[in-house]
């Protein structure tokens, strides 16, 4: 989550007034009301201690010259932040204006008080008759609970009520939040959607602002054709913001968001992540990944750092750990199926430190905040490079250092390449063992120039350190039924994942068989003696050495030196074979080394009339074009687009020229009824729409946790309205208001009456007036009132011997009398009934059994 960036030390100033003095103090109400007016005076510069250098003038560009109300920025000030940060002072100002405004700034910027706090100085006082007036939609639960938390801190000192709505808590409870008409509205889109198809009577048109958190996030992972249908429950007149890390410059995947002439603010197009974090990358094999990341967390990584560690699927998240907890490590978690209660337990231990590691999946790549977070471990190498963004940008964060370990295997070597093009930073093997031998002060200092000057470099991993941890890993599996259990699950599920993420581009692939091979890492220089590193270079060398002969040569030479007489025919025919193979590898060396390649590649999407060939005689590749006046179909910044992409399964693979294909509906009935069942569901797959958006035909909700739930009512409203009695209508109409004690202005309650105080502003009608609907502990308390008066009145009858036959036979206080007696009824007659305890029934004449009522 996004955090304002505290002041390290205030600022020295010069002697000034008391009323000056309580410009700093800024803590209570009263020492607020003096500091605006002496503001605005030493902006005009008719101040005389201005001109006499008395005293300086409210510094620029901070909190103070926003314009905020006092209750806003008592709870700025109480957070304890001062000067605000970059992406707060591009967009605050444009928020508080009312434009439409869509964000990108990297992790850690401080994006959500950007929207925070000018919707709390938009919205100010609770007004339960306006309805909802403000909605922040997020992907994921953890980020939803985590802006509610800060939300609540900036809000500390408005009257403003919150209510969150995220799948996984109680529809019940989430009802009872919606019936007292809250302010601001916090929820995933699937649990919300669920709402607004259950509840007939919710509607969203007082909503005057809107937020999307982490947008690009919200239309990628499914839930563009929910948002589709909120945006149509909301009003034209909203406020649009869009807030996220990574964006496409061009926004138009967001044109569903219903942007009003937006303005753009990009920041940190160079620096995606923080120049205070450290990437470090492992070249190994997959099946070297748990001795490596045992190694990690037990050896570099000291206990009392805090680390995560992504995963690809949550059986991977339970196979470790079940794993940690058996090397004596106790590890929190979180995945999209696991219990949101069990989430939050995991997650707020983690938060105060009573575990020092969080094993998740991507669920948390997305705006989780841990204020104190030291590292990031890659498990599985991410498909995309802005979800590499999202999951090391938790750490470095509000100018700390942190560090990003990644393993990398061979298949995901073209990931590495395209991460590298999208974060445009230089990508450098590791030195190899020969190479440090050789000279080992030049090779280190090497490393480090590089190392600082930004560039990335990766190697491997001490194959004595893998076989050392390999051997302890083994036992412990072995020794575990709940381990050998898990691997096979662990398979399955890392072969789908495999299947179903994004391809890279071509052309890291076919660069990737040009890489040098890479040596031993440089964080391990300090671990490894020279000796060591010896025996390293040796293995090496016999990893890579060919043999002059084959096999058949090598027998027929010592057939030939065991027989000196004969002469072996396959010995020669191979010497043959092999002359004749040098001769053409020869030749086509000498062919390469007279023509070599063009320095400058032309681009792959020349078109043909570019090119011109001679019959006869090959001539150079000749382009006409005029640099001028051309426009390529690639721009510029192609590959950093594509890797900001938000659609499903695209980034580099994309086609270009989508976009410019236009698709015709067809005007007959019977042609647009075929069209939709050739976009429908065919296959067991999804196929895509014109607007690029997915259906289903089954037309069920999927949740943020992936569950697919029916769009249809479910009865569980109309449930809980019939046991509690009440009902929300959160449209701007005063419903059940005389029970929150609130007015416009706030309230407060003294016993059982309200108490309401207006300031100026317009009164809720007969808010004064008690209400006749009665809750669950007054239905008690009368009931138990009655019981009493029962009990006294029964009392009374058997000390004065009156009433002896009514009371001695009837119900007892709870209503459940047993024995005989004679049952009171109501109408005329009189009933005997002999049995349970009851009301006697109409008429005259004796009834056996249980007494009717």
């Amino acid at each position: 989550m996004a955090r304002l960036t505290p002041a390290k030390s205030k600022p020295t100033r010069k002697p000034k007034s008391s009323s000056s003095s309580a410009m700093d103090a800024a803590a209570e109400p009263d020492t607020m009301s003096p500091r605006r007016p002496k503001r605005e005076k030493s902006a005009g510069g008719g101040s005389k201690k201005s001109k006499s250098g008395g005293s300086k003038k409210a510094k620029s560009g901070g909190f103070e010259s926003m314009g905020l109300c006092e209750e806003v920025y008592r709870g700025v000030r109480h957070k304890g932040y001062r000067v605000p940060t970059p992406i707060q002072r591009k967009t605050m100002p444009l928020i508080l204006a009312g434009v439409d405004v869509a964000a990108m700034a990297r992790t850690g910027s401080g994006k959500t008080a950007a929207f925070l706090v000018p919707m709390l100085q938009r919205l100010r006082r609770r007004d339960p008759s306006a309805g909802v007036r403000a909605l922040i939609l997020s992907p994921t639960r953890d980020l939803a609970m985590q802006t509610l938390k800060f939300c609540i801190q900036l809000g500390k000192f408005t009257d403003l009520r919150t209510s969150i709505i995220v799948g996984g808590d109680s529809m019940e409870s989430q009802f009872e939040d919606l019936s007292e008409c809250p302010d601001i509205i916090i929820a995933t889109p699937g649990r919300l959607m669920h709402h607004l198809n259950d509840v007939k009577d919710m509607t969203l048109r007082s909503v005057e602002y809107v937020v999307f958190d982490e947008a690009d996030s919200l239309f990628s992972m499914g839930f563009a054709k929910h948002l589709h249908d909120i945006l149509k429950k909301l009003s034209d007149t909203r406020q649009t913001l869009l807030f996220s890390a990574t964006l496409p410059s061009a926004l138009a995947d967001f044109a569903k968001a219903g942007l009003r002439d937006p303005h753009i603010v990009r920041l940190d197009l160079d620096k995606k992540i923080s120049p205070d974090l450290r990437l470090v990358f492992f070249t190994l094999r997959q099946e070297e990944k748990l001795a490596a990341l045992l190694y990690l967390v037990r050896e570099r990584i000291s206990s009392e750092e805090q680390t995560i560690i992504f995963v690809s699927t949550k059986h991977h998240v339970e196979f470790l750990n079940i794993l940690f907890r058996e090397e004596g490590l106790e590890p929190s978690l979180s995945y999209g199926a696991m219990d949101q209660e069990a989430r939050m337990i995991h997650i707020s231990k983690f938060r105060a430190r009573k575990t020092m590691l969080l094993i998740v999946t991507d669920v948390a790549a997305r705006g989780l905040d841990i204020p104190l977070l030291d590292n990031v471990v890659n498990w599985d190498f991410p498909a995309k490079p802005k979800l590499f963004v999202h999951r090391v940008g938790r750490v470095a964060r509000q100018g700390r250092i942190g560090t990003a370990y990644t393993f990398v295997t061979s298949e995901d070597m073209p990931y590495l390449l395209d991460l590298h093009l999208f974060l445009s930073r230089p990508l450098r093997p590791a030195p190899t063992e020969e190479e440090i031998l050789k000279d080992m002060d030049t090779i280190n200092m090497k490393i480090d120039e590089a190392i600082a000057n930004g560039e990335s470099v990766y190697g491997r991993f001490p194959q004595t350190v893998l076989d050392l941890a390999s051997d302890g890993l083994k036992e412990v599996i072995s020794g575990c039924t709940e381990l050998i259990a898990l691997e096979k699950p662990c398979a399955n599920a890392f072969r789908l994942y495999l299947k179903t993420r994004a391809m890279p581009s071509k052309e890291s692939i076919k660069r990737v068989k040009d890489l040098p091979r890479e040596g031993l890492h440089p964080i391990f220089r300090d671990v490894l003696r020279s000796d060591e590193l010896s025996a390293l270079a040796f293995s090496e060398r016999l990893k890579s050495f060919r043999p002059k002969q084959t096999i058949l040569e090598a027998e027929g030479e010592a057939a030939k030196a065991r027989n000196s007489k004969g002469s072996n025919q396959w010995l020669d025919v191979m010497k043959k074979k092999r002359e004749v193979h040098e001769g053409i590898i020869n030749l086509v060396h000498q062919k390469s080394s007279e023509d070599p390649r063009p320095e400058v590649e032309e681009v792959d999407d020349i078109s043909n009339w570019e090119k011109k060939e001679v019959c006869g005689k090959k001539r150079k590749l000749q382009s006409f074009r005029d640099e001028d006046y051309y426009i390529s179909t690639v721009p510029q910044n192609q590959h950093l687009e594509a890797g900001l992409s938000v659609r499903d399964n695209e980034g580099f693979v994309e086609n270009r020229f989508d976009a410019a294909v236009l698709d015709l509906v067809d005007d007959e009935a019977s042609g647009m009824q075929a069209q939709k069942t050739r976009y429908h569901w065919m296959k067991n797959k999804f196929v895509k729409l014109n607007a690029g958006d997915r259906v289903t035909a089954t037309g069920k909700i999927k949740t943020e946790g992936g569950a697919k739930i029916k769009a249809s009512a479910t009865g569980i409203y109309k449930r809980w309205q019939q046991r509690t009695h009440k009902s929300i209508n959160i449209g701007g109409k005063s419903g059940n208001f005389a029970e929150e004690g609130t007015s416009s202005s706030g309230g407060y309650q003294r016993g059982n009456k309200k108490h309401f105080v207006s300031h100026g502003r317009r009164s809720i009608p007969n808010a004064n007036v008690p209400s006749e609907i009665r809750n669950p502990e007054q239905m008690q308390k009368s009931r138990q009132q009655k019981a009493m008066e029962i009990t006294r009145l029964k009392n009374k009858s058997a000390k004065d011997g009156k009433f002896q036959n009514k009371f001695q036979k009837n119900r007892r206080p709870d209503g459940n009398g047993n024995g005989k007696g004679r049952g009171s009824g109501k109408g005329a007659g009189k009933g005997f009934s002999k049995g349970a305890g009851g009301k006697g029934g109409k008429g005259k004449g004796k009834v056996k059994g249980k007494g009717g009522r």
